[in-house]
């Protein structure tokens, strides 16, 4: 683990000098390039330098009991050293996660889409109650959201609806949502009091760049048509609603969310190259799952992965046995228990793994 951490904080050295380049500087690109390989390696490095300042302490520390030292200096060394312990296996088993194998994909911005699923109204009710989730979620982490397409229904649910989310490690936290999410609740239409199972389904795709996935313009075929809202009235008589197929693929996207077609075309490639770019991906990945018992990150999205209890404000992720009594909160946009349980129980995995 040494010998790999040494290495990294020499790459780190290495970049830092490349950064002062003029030949760099002048170059957008390498100095783009440079500078995120540095940002991502600073964590590690910062990490690494106070183990190795902590281990220092710790040998000079030690190396003073053999010296003759009054019984009050004494304690006090020897109290000084069992710190410096607990900080180095801190700092190790940081350590030993900060080395683990990052997802290329963790950076990225996301396309989600939550779609009504088994239920009728109320699953699209409960698709509805997880776009405000995730919204609200990502207004915490200081994330933009942006509707690209929804169809709504008569009672203020989704049919369907796709927002993209952009900022900072947004896939790294929501790809853990990816999957069929279930509800358990009495609806607001039931005279009766029956508690109703209903499940909605939610897909996380990580935004892929124009060079990440090559997509042709004659791979695809443009239909535009006139705009529609709920029940398939026409809302506009001007062509903006946008169709994009990846013939390839047979990728379908459309939007109609803006006034404006060009603007429409624009997001719908945005979510075609993120659809392609996961498909392309899906094979690799399956591979990848073959190889560790726990794929929490990209599970099958027809796998349940989370219940929503209302009668008994409980949330349970059957992915890792987690159950929370805050559905109110949870659905208020507080998904960071949840979330961090999910991040450290698949670290744990992959260091089993890379222990194998």
């Amino acid at each position: 683990m040494l010998d790999r951490l040494q290495s990294v904080e020499d790459r780190y050295d290495r970049l830092n000098e490349l950064l002062s380049d003029p030949d760099v500087i002048n170059d957008s690109k390498k100095l783009r390039e440079y500078s995120k390989e540095q940002s991502d390696l600073e964590e590690t490095v910062q990490a690494y330098r106070e183990y190795k300042e902590v281990n220092a302490q710790h040998k000079d520390a030690k190396a003073m009991l053999e010296e003759s030292l009054d019984d009050e200096m004494y304690a006090m060394v020897k109290e000084e050293i069992s710190d410096l312990v607990d900080r180095k296996e801190e700092l190790e088993a940081r350590l030993k996660v900060l080395l683990l194998p990052k997802d290329p994909n963790d950076d990225k911005n996301v396309i989600m889409e939550i779609r009504g699923a088994a239920g009728g109204d109320e699953a699209q009710l409960f698709a509805g109650d997880l776009y405000k989730m995730y919204s609200r979620f990502a207004e915490a982490q200081g994330w933009k959201t942006d509707v690209i397409e929804s169809t709504t229904t008569e009672l203020g649910g989704f049919k369907e609806i796709i927002f993209s989310v952009n900022g900072a490690g947004a896939y790294s936290k929501l790809k853990y949502e990816n999957g069929a999410h279930r509800v358990q609740r009495v609806p607001s239409t039931e005279s009766g009091g029956r508690i109703h199972t209903s499940t909605a389904t939610v897909a996380v795709l990580p935004e892929a760049e124009e060079v990440e996935v090559d997509i042709h313009d004659k791979d695809i075929r443009v239909d535009t048509f006139a705009s529609s809202g709920p029940g398939g009235q026409s809302v506009n008589t001007t062509m903006s609603a946008v169709r994009l197929t990846h013939l390839p693929t047979n990728t379908v996207v459309s939007c109609q969310d803006e006034k404006s077609q060009i603007k429409n075309k624009e997001k719908a490639m945005k979510v075609l190259r993120a659809r392609v770019y996961d498909k392309i991906n899906s094979a690799v990945q399956a591979e990848y799952d073959q190889n560790r018992k726990l794929a929490v990150g990209t599970g099958d999205r027809s796998e349940r992965i989370r219940t929503y209890n209302f009668p008994q404000s409980r949330v349970t992720d059957h992915r890792i046995g987690l159950t929370i009594q805050k559905l109110e909160q949870i659905l208020q946009g507080k998904l960071d228990e949840i979330i961090d349980a999910l991040i450290v129980e698949e670290q744990a995995e992959a260091m089993q793994n890379a222990e194998r």
